[in-house]
């Protein structure tokens, strides 16, 4: 991950830095919430926590009751947005004991199917996804059992919301828009589910890149390969240079 980091310069270094620090957040958000959680659970919600209450003079509540649901659609995010992450700086798992008995131009063939492949699933996902999201946005889903083919009218559910997380009093802008001027009490569901179609979305742009890249021959596979040899290799080269 790092030597590819190297390579990057210009905005491709700074829409990595974006990324990353993206993927920080969310990671950030949900140990915080969490530890606050517990806290209020396990610590306050005790005598230790009435002795604290009584010391204040105020009322600690028992717990975050939207913490659990809000960390869950964290959760999802990091992991729709990580997986495009791990695409781009090659760092999903596999297993290429077989393509390295190859020579360079089957490998390349063969990397190039599997970039294909990989196209095409994330393609279907973000159908997928898009039509799963665009109800709640008040959208019209596409048509076409596999791949869009225009779109179809559907039932507008802009007006569901989540269980438990309120609405913040900035986001009351959307609710003439999405909402025919009735008032939120949770959140809106298009809001964290909007993460699917824009995950799938950088899926598929990063398996295009990806796979761009094996056909120029700038990347050799799609996967980590023999990671610590290669991180040697950069050891001896730059000894070598000093």
């Amino acid at each position: 991950m790092t030597g590819h980091s190297l390579e990057q310069s210009g905005l491709a270094r700074i829409v990595s830095e974006i990324e990353e620090t993206a993927i920080a957040l969310i990671l950030g958000l949900m140990t915080i919430i969490t530890f606050v959680n517990v806290m209020l659970r396990y610590v306050f919600n005790s005598a230790f926590g009435r002795w604290v209450e009584g010391l204040l003079g105020v009322d600690i509540p028992g717990g975050i009751i939207w913490g659990l649901e809000v960390v869950t659609f964290l959760f999802a995010w990091l992991v729709l947005f990580g997986m495009s992450y791990a695409v781009k700086v090659t760092a999903h798992l596999g297993v290429d004991a077989l393509i390295n008995l190859l020579n360079d131009g089957p490998r390349r063939i063969l990397a190039t199917a599997a970039g294909i492949v990989c196209i095409v699933y994330a393609a279907l996902l973000m159908k997928g996804a898009w039509d799963y999201w665009a109800p709640f946005a008040g959208l019209d889903v596409t048509s076409g059992r596999w791949f869009p083919t225009g779109f179809e009218n559907t039932r507008d559910q802009a007006w569901y919301e989540v269980i438990d997380t309120p609405i913040p009093e900035w986001l009351r802008f959307i609710e003439p828009i999405m909402n025919e001027g009735e008032a939120y009490e949770k959140l809106p569901r298009f809001i964290p589910y909007a993460m699917l179609p824009f995950g799938a979305a950088l899926l598929l742009l990063r398996f295009v890149q990806a796979t761009v890249k094996v056909v120029a021959g700038r990347q050799r596979s799609l996967i980590v390969s023999h990671e610590a040899e290669e991180a040697v290799e950069d050891v001896k080269h730059l000894n070598a240079g000093d």
